[in-house]
């Protein structure tokens, strides 16, 4: 190789190496070839310079020699012939073989690219005071940055001084005209619409806003969007399966642990199932359409009963609620409260206290102030919050079908109680009444389980026992004689500021609840019952402040 010569008319880098051997070429071009100080990058506004130091660039003159060498020595004797006589027309320039930090380069590039692209905006779907807004989003631009690097490397190969114009590609996903009015069709389609995702006692519910998110304006539907959703599901429901535990002392159950089944979402029959659904509400009138998840269930290696000779078998009854908003001291009373009915054993036909249950509520048994109604005030007193757990333990009742003896209303609708409820559906205590009741009516004991959650606000009743085949029916509430809150009172208060309002009391309309409750076994009626909750309009009431 190094003793033959390169064929006439192959130039590298613009030097005619023509005739030359392998090692005349060599050092011709260390002689000739002078390393470019730096490559000229252009775009429409800018230009920018790539010191070739920094990329710590050098040439290879051996390898630039022997590929001109090879040039027309490719071993395919036809090939070559061909390639000779190309040469005798007309002259090839080859580059130069280089050595280059890629690295280094590539860092430099993406960095020009930041500065030289435009960000599009894709077009979007929102929901805003109850109409559908269509974004047709907007073109974009940016650097194809494979192909500088290519012209970046034949720049310097070739040693040409001239600028590069940098490759910028448009991005345009944006919708037209009648495209956008097209979307905004289809969107409408979601109004009023609701899906809901069942599984055990989790619903996860997606409103229009929601579902809109799950909408792709180019066609069909985003499915990383929903399959990002559907990961979410999956971290909340997923679970190994759980063996039971369960201790007894003093007529109390100190330890509890159910059996559960292990569960795994169907990650993919879900995403077909969302996708249907969603197809199904623009094709039809369907308001409201639920999903049971598609789980696969792995059985504990033990059973409930197996761990307790009390009848205690499965879950029969479940209550949920929220209290956000609410102050330490509520917050710390609803732990307590949970606490002390937690693990309650309530025996067949045997009747349940809840004021008997938890005993003495006062600063003396560790209750904290917080609002409570009494006198027909709110007013700062020991054990505010108590109600949120007996009304918490009402609706565990409800579904349980439990015949529930003695309940009474607040006075006055209040808040924390319709969070994440209808109306009615409260219990208020206060020792010794008013009283929550039920009565055991099953032929196992029922352990009352509570699970408090004080970071996310929420608390959870579960009821264990052994169902007995009933079923419990509730009617949505209906709201009638519904009056107006009462006038605003402002009260002088000497001990504030002059000038200093302060609230402590806050308005409510009155409202008369009612719902029928009915649970059936065997297609019969066990018992039926209509709760009616009577609530009086309330005022805010303000302290004004008169110390001078």
């Amino acid at each position: 190789m190094f003793s033959v010569s390169i064929f006439l008319m192959i130039l590298v880098a613009g030097f005619n190496l023509g005739g030359k051997t392998v090692d005349q070429a060599r050092e011709e071009l260390k002689q000739q070839v002078k390393i470019p100080q730096d490559v000229h990058l252009v775009s429409q506004n800018q230009t920018f310079d790539i010191a070739t130091k920094d990329i710590d660039l050098n040439y290879d003159f051996q390898a630039s020699a022997e590929r001109a060498a090879s040039y027309t020595r490719t071993g395919n004797p036809i090939y070559d012939l061909n390639t000779k006589l190309q040469l005798l027309k007309k002259p090839v320039n080859l580059g130069l073989t280089l050595n280059l930090n890629e690295e280094k380069l590539s860092k430099i590039i993406s960095i020009i690219a930041g500065q030289n692209s435009v960000e599009p905006t894709e077009p979007s779907i929102k929901l805003v005071n109850g109409k559908i807004e269509v974004n047709k989003g907007s073109a974009g631009s940016e650097v194809d940055q494979l192909a500088l690097r290519s012209e970046i490397g034949k720049n310097l190969a070739l040693l040409s001084n001239e600028n590069i114009q940098i490759p910028v590609v448009k991005i345009d996903n944006s919708l037209s005209d009648m495209g956008a009015v097209l979307v905004k069709s289809r969107a409408e389609k979601y109004l009023d619409k609701k899906l809901t995702i069942k599984q055990e006692f989790n619903n996860f519910d997606y409103q229009a806003s929601q579902l809109l998110n799950f909408i792709d304006p180019k066609g069909g539907f985003k499915e990383e969007e929903i399959v990002k959703e559907i990961t979410n599901i999956a971290n909340k429901i997923n679970r190994d399966p759980q063996n039971p535990k369960f201790s007894f002392d003093n007529n109390r159950v100190t330890e509890f642990l159910p059996a559960l089944d292990g569960v795994k979402l169907d990650n993919q029959k879900l995403k077909n199932q969302i996708i249907e659904a969603l197809d199904k509400f623009e094709k039809s009138d369907e308001k409201n359409l639920t999903l049971e998840a598609p789980v696969t269930k792995t059985p504990p290696e033990v059973t409930t009963d197996k761990v307790n000779n009390l009848g205690i078998k499965e879950l029969i009854g479940r209550g949920t609620s929220t209290y956000f908003h609410s102050i330490p001291g509520r917050v710390h009373n609803v732990a307590l409260a949970a606490s002390r009915i937690n693990g309650t054993l309530v025996k067949p036909g045997e009747t349940f206290s809840f004021n008997d249950t938890l005993g003495d509520v006062s600063a003396f048994t560790g209750y904290a102030q917080a609002y409570i109604i009494s006198g027909g005030k709110t007013i700062l007193g020991d054990g505010g919050g108590v109600c949120q757990v007996s009304s918490t333990l009402f609706r565990a009742l409800l579904n349980g079908g439990l015949p529930i003896v003695e309940r009474a209303a607040h006075a006055y609708r209040v808040g924390y109680y319709e969070q994440n409820s209808p109306p009615g559906m409260d219990a208020t205590v206060f020792g010794p009444s008013p009283d929550l009741k039920f009565t055991n009516d099953t032929q196992a004991s029922i352990l009352i389980v509570a699970k408090n959650d004080p970071k996310n606000y929420s608390l959870i009743f579960e009821l264990y026992g052994t169902s007995d085949g009933r079923k419990a029916t509730v009617t949505k509430p209906i709201v009638s004689n519904v009056r107006p809150a009462l006038p605003t009172v402002y009260q002088d208060d000497p001990t504030l500021k002059a000038g200093v309002l302060k609230q402590v009391d806050y308005s409510a309309a009155g409202a008369k609840v009612s719902f029928d409750y009915k649970v059936e076994k065997n297609g019969a009626t066990i018992f039926q019952k209509t709760f009616v909750s009577n609530y009086r309009p309330w005022a805010a009431v303000y302290l004004r402040g008169t110390k001078i």
